[in-house]
């Protein structure tokens, strides 16, 4: 099968188009035909530290990366019941290999495809849906009426925690460059601050919650418009102590979570998917040929939505 090896860390140039055997079931699994990927930040980061390489694959070389895909049934091995061959899925691979013709994926990550949607809309969900969805929905009680900061409401993972939170009721406050503000608030967010122009501090105060994937000082100074009791949850590692202190003393709750490989939040999260409550957004499509190219555009950090090839 057609796949992208990896045979060192570094930069995009070193996603080598090559061949590797198509996978081999075991019990649980099925293989798919992939259709579309999804392309990440955190992909670019994982390829291009070694150390996270190692962490994921030990010793092995070349590796296929590779965790959001989409793509069609077409081979199934036992204990696979609720999925047959010709079944629309899609899926956060646990151990990568999505760079590639085909997978084999255990069926407890895997989720059916809504029909309504496209591969790629459903490659663009899994790793920034779910990492939008478990902090909003498990690590914050979030109330009709109450107040949520998204920061890098446009993003990959922001712009799914916009709808997300309307959808838990919240009153959504989000934050983008300018030229986002439209895009951000047909998601469903109530306000929108540039942050190039302005401060947040200067624009809100007492929110019960903050999503926050941008980090550093920004998360510090959410600090300052939390309520005391309220809620940061921050998918960037914190930086320094200093910022825990900082919550501890006023009664915030700060913390970092990492994303879960969940079969059921994906399941949770097709389903409103599926009733059109939550959509991606893609920016881009690459063809397949383009994995050097996609993976470049996502290093910016400056898209809005989604990148995803289609295979």
């Amino acid at each position: 099968m057609k796949a992208y090896l990896l045979y060192e860390a570094g930069g995009a140039d070193k996603l080598v188009p090559g061949e590797a055997p198509k996978p081999a079931l075991k019990s649980g699994e099925v293989l798919i035909r992939v259709k579309a990927i999804g392309i990440n930040p955190a992909d670019a980061i994982y390829r291009s530290t070694p150390a996270f390489i190692t962490h994921i694959f030990g010793e092995e070389r070349p590796v296929i990366m590779g965790w959001d895909i989409s793509g069609e049934v077409v081979e199934k091995s036992d204990n696979t019941d609720g999925f047959e061959v010709g079944d629309a899925v899609f899926a956060l691979l646990q151990n990568a290999r999505g760079y590639a013709e085909f997978v084999a994926v255990n069926v407890g990550l895997l989720a059916h495809k809504p029909a309504h949607i496209t591969f790629e809309e459903a490659a663009a969900a899994p790793m920034a849906g779910l990492t939008a969805w478990q902090p909003l929905v498990h690590g914050m009680n979030i109330k009709k009426g109450d107040k949520i900061l998204i920061h890098g409401a446009s993003g990959g993972v922001g712009h799914y925690a916009v709808q997300i939170a309307k959808y838990l009721g919240a009153e959504v406050i989000a934050t983008s460059s300018g030229k986002n503000r439209d895009f951000v608030m047909a998601l469903g967010a109530d306000k929108h601050i540039d942050y190039q122009t302005k401060n947040f501090r200067e624009v809100i105060k007492e929110v019960d919650f903050v999503f926050d994937t941008v980090g550093g000082e920004t998360l510090e100074q959410s600090i300052d418009i939390a309520k005391p009791g309220g809620t940061i949850i921050s998918i960037v590692a914190l930086t320094h102590e200093d910022i825990m202190f900082k919550a501890k003393e006023k009664g915030v709750n700060l913390s970092l979570r990492a994303l879960q490989f969940n079969g059921d939040d994906l399941r949770a999260f097709a389903g409103l998917m599926s009733k059109g409550i939550i959509k991606s957004f893609i920016n881009r499509i690459y063809p397949f040929t383009a994995m050097a190219e996609a993976h470049t555009q996502v290093e910016t950090r400056r898209t809005a939505g989604k990148i995803v090839l289609t295979v």
